[in-house]
């Protein structure tokens, strides 16, 4: 089945043609006609078959009728991520190529002013971060009420990472007889019930088993020791012997640790960039530039470029963490091995990391083959050989000691043992009746005077005979006026 079998309109058909496809992919042959019938649809599908063409390409070609209104945009489009909203507009930018449309991004890290300014004349497309959009709705910079089509991308994430409420109160402000899109590479079961209070009746299109990863990635475990510089070194010598390597992303689960590794690879000789939540919005998109024109082959991440980045020649993906959330393994591995393309992912797996490797199988369906020894060739933690405090003459320094001590300890096994010392004979009980009648006969020692009486008996009056002097002095006569 081609495009034009879909119902897509002209325009939209030869910006498909222009851009050099032919065949939709499987999501988007299910989506697409769904979305042009204006139902609601839940689509389900692994990363990197085509989600977001799947709700581009049905829009513009609804959106060819009708115009825009000042602050009132026709559709809307959430995100999680910023980087994942400024790449739904570049797909707009490709596709809407014969259409006049203008397309709005609200995300956090820019001005304002420019954004206002863009809304103020009437969009048609509104592509926005959930709280970036609210905090112009309540500026009362936008109105929602015109909103003909919503679009909540990587689903999952958006509900489960802390966007529940938002995404309700936005759900709330858009008109009850919008239309409603879903899509997502996973949906857990508490997740699809939470999605069933946006969609109405949906169409649920699953092109794949969910959870799922592409055939054409190869995934392997590498065991590495739990110390960071024996994970980095393995790292290193990972990059360096990788066959049919181009570029990698490497994925670490925090974005300290991204820093760290960053910094590490740059000492070493690597070209490589950092890309992580508290960046700000420059830096981000130049670190995602720079990698996808080449100039720097290596980018240390977080969890910020697992979802929806569509950068089609990714040779590998480095797991540096293995992901808490079984789900981010999916989409970190799902970077590569895009559009047919074969794709590598290998995963550093340290001591403790067991349970999280086995929801990860769990979820995929199917065990990872290891590449080497697996954790139980590691040596236990007490039998690794324990690292030096120093370096030259404190390290020469440390073992002496040791040696010192131990020649000691030898010395003191070859003595002969002293002779025990003789057990102390028991004292003599005393009898417990006669320790009162000794207490009454010794004489009770006399009580001392109370400190607020003479040793007379007398009470003391005022201050005694501590009189300050001040008090003692005749007082001044006063001056008459």
């Amino acid at each position: 089945m081609s495009f034009a079998d879909l119902g897509l309109s002209e325009k939209v058909l030869q910006a498909v043609a222009a851009a050099g496809y032919s065949e939709p992919t499987p999501i988007q042959h299910q989506a697409i006609p769904h979305v042009l019938a204006r139902r609601d649809v839940l689509g389900i599908a692994q990363t990197g078959t085509g989600k977001t063409a799947a709700f581009v390409l049905p829009m513009l070609t609804l959106l060819e009728t009708g115009r825009a209104r000042a602050r009132m945009p026709r559709t809307l489009i959430l995100e999680p991520t910023r980087e994942l909203a400024a790449q739904v507009v570049e797909n707009f930018e490709k596709y809407g190529i014969n259409h006049n449309l203008s397309v709005a991004l609200l995300i956090g890290g820019v001005s304002f002013a420019d954004q206002d300014a863009k809304i103020t004349r009437g969009v048609d497309v509104l592509i926005a971060t959930p709280g970036r959009l609210l905090d112009h709705f309540e500026r009362g910079k936008l109105l929602l009420t015109g909103v003909e089509l919503l679009v909540i991308d990587e689903a999952d994430r958006m509900l489960d990472m802390g966007f529940i409420p938002d995404i309700e109160r936005i759900a709330k402000l858009t008109p009850f007889t919008r239309q409603t899109l879903f899509f997502s590479a996973t949906m857990p079961p508490e997740i699809e019930r939470l999605s069933e209070s946006f969609l109405h009746n949906p169409v649920r299109t699953e092109v794949a088993p969910p959870s799922s990863t592409a055939s054409t990635i190869t995934q392997r475990l590498f065991a590495t020791g739990a110390e960071s510089h024996q994970k980095r070194e393995r790292l290193r010598d990972l990059i360096r012997s990788a066959a049919d390597f181009k570029n990698a992303i490497i994925f670490c689960n925090r974005k300290r640790e991204v820093g760290i590794l960053h910094k590490s690879l740059q000492r070493h000789g690597f070209s490589a960039a950092a890309l992580h939540g508290d960046l700000d919005q420059r830096a981000r998109m130049a670190a995602l530039d720079s990698f996808r024109s080449g100039e720097i082959p290596l980018l240390v991440a977080s969890d910020v470029a697992a979802r929806g980045l569509d950068i089609p020649a990714v040779s590998h993906v480095f797991n540096y963490d293995v992901p808490h959330h079984a789900e981010d393994y999916v989409h970190r591995i799902g970077r590569t091995g895009r559009a047919g393309r074969t794709g590598h992912a290998f995963t550093l797996v340290a001591p403790g990391d067991e349970r999280s490797l086995a929801a990860i199988e769990t979820l995929i369906g199917q065990p990872v083959t290891w590449e080497g020894p697996d954790l139980s060739s590691l040596p236990e933690p007490s039998e690794r050989p324990r690292s030096s405090r120093g370096r030259g003459e404190r390290a020469s320094s440390s073992r002496s000691g040791r040696d010192d001590r131990g020649r000691r300890g030898r010395e003191r096994e070859d003595r002969p043992a002293k002779a025990l010392p003789k057990p102390r004979e028991p004292r003599e009980e005393k009898t417990l009746a006669a320790e009162p009648a000794r207490r009454r006969a010794q004489p009770r020692p006399e009580r001392d005077s109370r400190p607020d009486r003479d040793s007379d008996g007398t009470g003391v009056v005022g201050l005694g005979d501590h009189v300050p002097a001040f008090l003692a002095r005749a007082p001044r006569p006063r001056s008459g006026r």
